[in-house]
């Protein structure tokens, strides 16, 4: 599923595509892509205009107005296998194309998705449809002591807990593990025993994870990934755990093993990621 990454990549390259554009037109091949009755969708899409595209945790936010004033917004989330792009209107849309939106120079948005579980729906309020989601990890508002604090109120392990976008929007299932990994943390830690200086560095290495992740347009591990370009994303070649079992550690040289966490599959390395903590040397 396309994590933060590659959600902040779709929307980086497609913002100058779209912003300024007003929407013409509709074309909903699978309604449950809009949510369900296309009605909705219809009415709250055609004829408005895009003035901002934005990412909040894993979803696309496209702000509308109309006549000057605020429209709601069209929130999109990729799913497992969904993707954007914009076509010219001579292109031929693809046979997994769900929802096509015409745009007013010409051209035409495309939200393709095999699995058909991704989903591109009209909100009349998008702040209150984004409510419960959890702070950006790239915000200045998650730093090491909130983190501390926040883990300390925490009875769960550790990896589910950063996977609840309730608690922490944005991560997946990959950058979790390469955040952990570079932290030092074991996945299976209890949060609340989790050391402010490990909060610290657990903040460090998201941010350092997730930038890095962004700049090489996010991680292709299978073929539904692709940009809104149809190019991959680059940071898979860079993982250092994820997905790579057996393997050495880049850190240690000790193997990489896969563990089951919340049903998910984890990847750490035991020497580099300890199931206790350890004893601090002073």
């Amino acid at each position: 599923m396309p994590e933060l990454p590659e959600v902040e990549t779709v929307a980086r390259l497609l913002r100058p595509h779209v912003v300024g554009r007003s929407i013409t037109d509709a074309d909903v091949r699978w309604a449950r892509s809009v949510g369900g009755s296309p009605r909705p969708f219809f009415a709250g899409a055609v004829g408005a205009r895009v003035v901002r595209l934005t990412r909040r945790a894993k979803f696309l936010r496209f702000d509308l107005e109309r006549a000057g004033a605020d429209a709601g917004a069209l929130l999109c989330h990729l799913r497992m296998t969904g993707r954007l792009h914009v076509e010219p209107r001579a292109a031929q849309a693809g046979s997994y194309a769900r929802v096509l939106l015409h745009l007013d120079d010409g051209r035409v948005l495309h939200f393709d998705d095999v699995r058909k579980f991704g989903r591109l729906v009209f909100e009349p309020d998008p702040a209150r449809a984004l409510a419960n989601l959890g702070p950006e990890p790239l915000e200045a508002a998650f730093d090491g002591a909130w983190l501390h604090a926040a883990l300390r109120t925490r009875r769960g392990r550790l990896k589910p807990l950063l996977l609840d976008q309730g608690f922490l929007a944005g991560l997946g299932n990959i950058y979790v593990d390469e955040s952990l990994h570079r932290a030092g943390l074991h996945p299976l830690r209890l949060a609340h025993r989790v050391r402010a200086e490990e909060a610290q560095r657990l903040v460090l290495a998201v941010r350092e994870v997730l930038t890095r992740a962004i700049a090489r347009d996010g991680s292709s591990f299978d073929s539904f990934y692709r940009t809104p370009e149809g190019l991959p994303g680059g940071f898979q070649d860079e993982f250092r755990v994820y997905d790579r079992a057996g393997e050495p550690c880049l850190t240690c040289r000790a193997p990489i093993v896969r563990i089951v966490v919340g049903q998910r599959g984890t990847h750490l390395c035991g020497c580099c990621q300890p199931r206790r903590p350890q004893r601090s040397s002073r």
